[in-house]
């Protein structure tokens, strides 16, 4: 395998070699849950899937240790659990597990752990007390905050230097820290928030810590790739490795490997973000359009690049799904060869999921079984399910991709009428099925006719 992957810390493409080839392993942050997850959100998820997807192809499925972790503690959630007067974890449990179904529908790979904030708490303070005793983190009025000082190479990751990291990070500037970029690491708990005990006091974690501690009870230091969009390079990524590293006495035993980011999905003009209200929520898109044109409409442009999220990439990526399910449509008879994945479509992916590319040669697989004779039928549409199915596409059956979106009540009419149109061409009752045929093109469908019957599906819309 020649894969290729974009280190945000080198600023450079890098040949990826992982420590162990029988343990790969790849962390990337999860959600929130506390509201339902916006099309934003999932970019990330989409496209670390592919990268899950082609590690697992590379290296074995059971080889490949992905953990995504899900916050579930947070200032939203405990808003939204005091609006409805109900313990967080009633919100919690409620928006994961629709999170986890909408991802699923977008053909999201179950990621191998999905660790909770509030199910890591003991290994948080244990992580805590040895920043505290190795001087990398200090007590003050009830919290405990990181040590920026004790780091050196703070700021390294995101590039920023400490004046820029000071202005823009999300933190109180309170006089009990000893230098403004301080974080925190733990802090009290207000009323009616969730409380759990600690040496420092009763309190809750900071943001940054959960991941670190979440991680190395997960996957254990360092991993080799290190996921998430690019508005958690700072301060998140940047905490998050520095506490990480320096809880450990050899700071250079690394943190990650690789640091992988996704850019914006972008909405009009600006960042898709739900405290701009600017959000198309997943759960919602899924009800419209079928969630495998979403996740083509998510890959169609690099994973590294800004992506509008627009009705007309929506539309476009359909369009693009029904050419591939129609080549296979029109080789339905054929049996498809078991083969691997195109060599010019893996050598895209493998070129820092280049994912443009792959879907150009997805494309040209479609027209190579279109145009394939006799047994090299059979090797073009294996090749195209092998290459396609890598990328989370073409899973299903090409007459039923055809018929989404239709109801059961007009599903059988159709049907109806598909039957008797069959019956009166094979009575030479040309008159009658020229009849049928109107009633169904009123109907917004076509009718395809073959030697044994004949298929339909629902035209697109002018």
């Amino acid at each position: 395998m020649s894969l290729a992957l974009h280190d945000t810390m080198a600023r450079a493409k890098r040949p990826f070699v992982p420590r162990d080839p029988k343990r790969v392993t790849m962390y990337v942050c999860g959600p929130t849950v506390y509201n339902y997850a916006h099309i934003g959100n999932a970019r990330p998820v989409v496209a670390f899937d592919v990268l899950f997807r082609l590690l697992r192809h590379a290296y074995g499925e059971d080889a490949v240790i992905y953990a995504a972790n899900v916050t579930d503690v947070d200032d939203k959630i405990n808003k939204k659990a005091a609006e409805e007067g109900v313990p967080i974890s009633t919100i919690t449990e409620r928006y994961l597990a629709v999170y986890n179904e909408d991802m699923a529908r977008l053909g999201a790979l179950r990621p191998t752990h999905q660790p909770r904030a509030t199910q890591t708490m003991d290994a948080i303070v244990e992580m805590i007390g040895k920043l505290v005793a190795k001087g990398a983190a200090y007590a003050a009025e009830g919290h405990v905050l990181f040590n920026t000082q004790a780091y050196s190479d703070y700021g390294k990751l995101s590039g920023h230097p400490m004046e820029d990291m000071i202005a823009g990070a999300r933190v109180d500037v309170a006089p009990y820290k000893q230098h403004p970029a301080d974080f925190v690491l733990w802090k009290p708990s207000k009323e009616n928030e969730p409380v759990w005990e600690s040496p420092w006091g009763p309190g809750r974690p900071g943001w940054h810590i959960e991941c670190s501690a979440m991680i190395e009870q997960s996957l254990g230091l360092p991993i080799d790739i290190h996921g998430g969009g690019i508005d958690l390079l700072f301060p998140h990524h940047e905490n998050e490795m520095a506490q990480g590293v320096c809880a450990h006495d050899d700071h250079s035993i690394g943190y990650s490997n690789f640091w992988m980011h996704n850019g914006f999905l972008n909405f009009g003009d600006e960042k898709m973000s739900k405290s701009l209200g600017n959000v198309a929520l997943v759960h919602d898109l899924v009800q419209q359009a079928p969630g495998e044109a979403l996740r083509w409409a998510l890959l169609v442009g690099h994973y590294r690049a800004p992506l509008e999220w627009t009705e007309a990439l929506i539309e476009q990526s359909k369009k693009a799904l029904d050419r591939l399910y129609g080549a296979l449509r029109r080789a339905s008879e054929v049996k498809a060869e078991a083969t691997g994945p195109n060599v010019a479509f893996l050598a895209a992916l493998e070129d820092d999921l280049n994912t443009p590319a792959a879907m150009a040669e997805l494309f040209a697989m479609a027209t190579a079984l279109e145009t394939a004779r006799g047994e090299d039928r059979a090797y073009a549409k294996g090749e195209l399910l092998a290459s396609a199915n890598l990328m989370g596409f073409l899973f299903d059956d090409p007459e039923a991709w055809f018929q989404a979106g239709v109801s059961e009540e007009l599903r059988a009419k159709i049907d109806g009428l598909i039957a008797e149109r069959v019956a009166a061409r094979a009575a030479k009752d040309w008159a009658a099925a020229d009849r049928i045929r109107a009633e169904l093109t009123a109907l917004n469908v076509e009718v395809m006719d073959n030697p044994t019957g004949a298929t339909w599906r629902i035209k697109e819309q002018a």
